[in-house]
């Protein structure tokens, strides 16, 4: 018996919705970082995404956990999720392009794929070997011979892919160490003790003072990062997840990049590499492969 749910045509308009406020996510990094250093802007990130879902929490599942247990969970989720991802992407986008950063970031699946098999967490089938190949090569696609370079690009593509591989982590921490946490919960307390963490970081290493100095359009561009791209994109994911299933999700990894470089070309003018775009196909196969239903669709159309 099949007890996948079904996707509904709210489900899909969702998911869109969703693609475009974590495709923006690279936009408003792009802006902010200029004048933003990342610690203090992943600090303002996390703590106005976290003040804007207390009331949303209070409101649907009521106070906030009390046992030490839960708050450790989520508080390891915290980091391998918002704290050092969010941090890699913002230094990452001090050298790359956001749209070259949203296709980077599509690898987070694959990381979790083979990181799920290392720890022994799910099989390694021949589906799965095949899917790894193909993302590793549209990384290797994405820079060429020089992805291991030391340049500025380099070290921007290095930085993103270790995000993706922290993400990757998150998903074997939150199976093995987050089951029976409400979805909103899980989202308000990792961006808690994201905020705790993140401001003992900047208010140690950085300069948090720069916030009173910035522009209007550096904070409209945190302000949305912070309210769209993480409060409301955290609240839409949790309800596509309850809702079609997590490989439903997974789909949003591969128009995540569609959103980004379409928004980076119109809003920073960056331009569009026709090697991005072949390296984002390359690595979508990849996650389709994973994924499977293509798979499962063709063969129950023959």
């Amino acid at each position: 018996m099949n007890n996948t749910p079904t996707a509904t045509s709210q489900d899909w308009a969702l998911l869109a919705l969703l693609s475009i406020l974590w495709g923006a996510s690279f936009i408003f990094i792009g802006i902010a970082v200029k004048q933003v250093p990342p610690p203090v802007l992943v600090m303002a990130r996390v703590v106005l995404a976290a003040a804007a879902l207390i009331p949303i929490h209070l409101y649907w599942q009521g106070r906030l956990p009390r046992d030490l247990k839960t708050w450790i969970a989520l508080a390891g989720m915290s980091v391998l999720n918002n704290v050092i991802p969010f941090s890699l992407i913002m230094y990452g986008q001090q050298h790359i392009t956001a749209g070259l950063a949203a296709v980077i970031n599509a690898t987070s699946p694959l990381f979790g794929a083979a990181i799920m098999a290392l720890a022994g967490a799910e099989a390694l089938t021949g589906r799965r070997v095949a899917g790894l190949l193909l993302g590793l090569s549209g990384v290797i696609i994405l820079r060429g011979l020089s992805l291991t370079s030391l340049d500025a690009a380099g070290i921007g593509v290095l930085a993103v892919l270790a995000a993706s591989a922290s993400y990757g982590a998150s998903a074997l921490w939150a199976k093995r160490m987050m089951t029976g946490i409400p979805a909103v919960t899980s989202a308000q307390c990792q961006l808690i003790a994201s905020s705790v963490m993140m401001s003992l970081i900047a208010f140690t290493f950085s300069t948090p003072e720069v916030l009173l100095s910035i522009g209007w359009h550096t904070w409209a561009a945190i302000a949305g990062l912070a309210i769209l791209s993480t409060a409301l994109a955290y609240l839409i994911f949790f309800r596509i997840l309850n809702s079609a299933g997590p490989s439903m999700v997974l789909l949003v990894t591969m128009l995540i990049p569609v959103s980004a470089i379409v928004m980076g070309a119109v809003f920073l003018n960056e331009t569009i590499l026709v090697q991005e775009v072949i390296g984002a196909l390359v690595i979508a196969s990849g996650l389709l492969v994973i994924d499977g239903r293509v798979l499962r669709w063709f063969k129950a159309a023959q």
